[in-house]
């Protein structure tokens, strides 16, 4: 009796636990709203800093090892469709562990292992977390203009000397950004060039002039970087993109803008060139760049030399030679990924190596062509790997940070794709077949 009389009427209970509802809903949708922004600006702080590795250990290691312990605590899902790529990551390492056992003297070769391992493990991180989020596409796209923008601005301060200390961002006369190795600083450029250019040929008019200017600055750090790499390996993204919008696209409107723009872009950036070829060095530069063969590839013990030697001892040495060992050895590293896979990694590196490049091209090509809302992140990404996978043959590839964020890209959309085909699925998938009864269905 004593509840019964303090307990409220039925209509205004009613009216109480609507009203703490209302309450209740607006506080999960802020904290839901805040957890994914600090998701989304913790991995786009990540992806910037990618484009800052003047010194090693770079701030990148430091902060994604972290990123990754504490997203792990809070939940990190490697999903079905993820497998693979741990996987093959995780046996590609164990070769180099095995190879490592060949080697008279280990020197530095447990840091260099600790290093590909890793990376290997990022890039199961952005496959995991784009996977499950898949609005953090965009902010990485972002994140990894900025850090292009901004990197090509010093290499382009460096290469003309455009303040004191300026030099410090170029090596050997090319400009190398806040990175080490121009070689690596121009194909690091390529994905947001493309994803510019992507928002350049499909976005509205009026947005053209914000896209072009950042276009137009990476496009100039990826010239000045005189990487024979970086301008193959834009070009032949640039193409393949162009012909992927031109196949998906039925309207005739946007083919005809698709053929107008590509040929004013092509004027422009002969012009460009010529402005270019008139400011001293430049042009001389070019000239040494633009030869297909460098004195360093054709000499006796040359990069052409050294494939002939390095894939005849892979006969012979099944289980590799060990982790850096080839370049001590030689002089020279392999400058190819495919003997660096059987010298570094033996046969059991190079076969894991081997599938997940082929796994990855395939799975990846099967979905370019689809109406998903990821499409034209997948499109951009997939071009641009598809260009590194052929890069490799003439440079290492195996500890560039960039390489392993666009193979967790691809894969997160092959989660995605996964993850949308299950969610399709019938209501009753186990209903029997049209014109058969439940008895005769089993």
């Amino acid at each position: 009796e004593d509840i019964a009389a303090h307990a409220p009427a039925p209509a205004e209970y009613g009216k109480r636990l609507l009203s703490a509802d209302a309450q209740a809903l607006p506080r999960e949708a802020v904290n839901a709203k805040l957890i994914s922004l600090i998701a989304s600006g913790a991995v786009a702080l990540g992806v910037l800093l990618s484009g800052f590795v003047i010194r090693e250990p770079a701030p990148y290691e430091i902060y994604m090892a972290a990123l990754i312990a504490v997203w792990a605590l809070f939940g990190l899902r490697i999903s079905p469709a993820i497998a693979p790529l741990a996987t093959l990551l995780v046996l590609f390492n164990i070769g180099g562990m095995v190879a490592m056992t060949q080697m008279p003297e280990v020197l530095e070769t447990p840091l260099y292992l600790a290093v590909s391992l890793f990376l290997g493990f990022t890039a199961v991180f952005y496959a995991a977390v784009t996977a499950a989020r898949p609005q953090l596409l965009r902010p990485i796209f972002l994140a990894y203009a900025v850090s292009a923008v901004v990197t090509s601005l010093f290499g382009i301060a460096g290469y003309f000397r455009l303040f004191a200390g300026a030099e410090m961002f170029t090596r050997y006369d090319r400009a190398a950004g806040v990175f080490q190795d121009p070689n690596v600083f121009g194909p690091f450029l390529v994905l947001p060039a493309i994803y510019l250019l992507h928002r350049l040929l499909t976005g509205p008019a009026r947005h053209m002039p914000l896209v072009a200017l950042p276009l137009l600055i990476v496009m100039t750090g990826i010239f000045l970087s005189f990487s024979r790499g970086a301008w193959g390996l834009f070009a032949a993204s640039a193409v393949l993109l162009a012909g992927a919008l031109f196949l998906q696209s039925l309207s005739g409107r946007f083919r005809l803008r698709m053929v107008v723009m590509s040929l004013v872009a092509i004027a422009l950036v002969a012009l460009a060139l010529i402005a270019l070829l008139q400011i001293p060095g430049v042009a001389d530069m070019l000239s040494l760049r633009a030869r297909l063969a460098q004195d360093y590839d054709s000499a006796r013990l040359g990069r052409f030399a050294r494939y002939a030697i390095g894939f005849q001892l892979a006969l012979e040495k099944p289980l590799g030679i060990g982790p850096l060992a080839f370049g001590q050895i030689y002089g020279e590293d392999t400058h190819n990924i495919w003997l660096k896979a059987l010298m570094d990694y033996g046969w059991l590196g190079f076969a894991a190596y081997l599938t997940l490049t082929v796994w990855t091209l395939a799975a990846g090509f099967r979905l370019l062509l689809r109406d998903r809302p990821w499409q034209p992140y997948l499109l951009c990404v997939y071009v641009v790997y598809a260009g590194h996978v052929g890069l490799g043959t003439f440079i290492d590839t195996d500890h560039w940070r960039h390489f392993y964020l666009l193979l967790g890209l691809v894969w997160g959309a092959i989660a995605l794709e996964a993850r949308h085909r299950r969610h399709r699925r019938p209501v009753f998938p186990h209903a029997p077949p049209v014109g058969k009864t439940a008895a005769e269905f089993g």
